[in-house]
């Protein structure tokens, strides 16, 4: 394989298991700007690699292309850690509905009683009801 300072994005693509797609859609999003030969051919280099893991790793965590846009361009640290508080009480959200699903189920699969019978159940489904003249979320 040739070295990292000349990879096409092919390569890059296959290295990380990506479609050549998604790397050119990061770049129209400025999240990446590879070198280009004269012929318009992109290269990328090792900073182009070590950012396409940092847009995985900020994907990964749940972060959509424009937060991830947003972290990469303030130059200010405190706009950064405004950003990615939001983005935690959002995630610590996420958290509490997912594991009070998982809850739920695993209560659901050791019930011997219909799922609609039980007490448990029942409290979760009357919980999940909004009360009347309450707005919709």
């Amino acid at each position: 394989m040739k070295s990292s300072a000349e990879m096409t994005i092919g390569e890059v693509a296959e290295r990380f298991g990506l479609a050549t797609h998604v790397l050119r859609h990061w770049e129209s999003a400025g999240l990446l700007t590879p070198a280009r030969q004269r012929t318009g051919h992109r290269r990328y280099g090792q900073a182009d690699l070590a950012r396409v893991a940092v847009i995985l790793i900020a994907k990964d965590a749940g972060l959509d292309l424009g937060r991830i846009r947003e972290v990469f361009a303030t130059g200010d640290p405190m706009d950064r850690r405004d950003l990615l508080h939001g983005h935690l009480a959002e995630l610590e959200r996420r958290i509490a509905r997912a594991t009070a699903a998982k809850n739920l189920i695993e209560h659901a699969l050791a019930c011997p009683q219909p799922f609609d019978t039980c007490p448990h159940a029942r409290a979760a489904i009357a919980a999940r009801i909004p009360p009347e003249g309450a707005p919709a979320p």
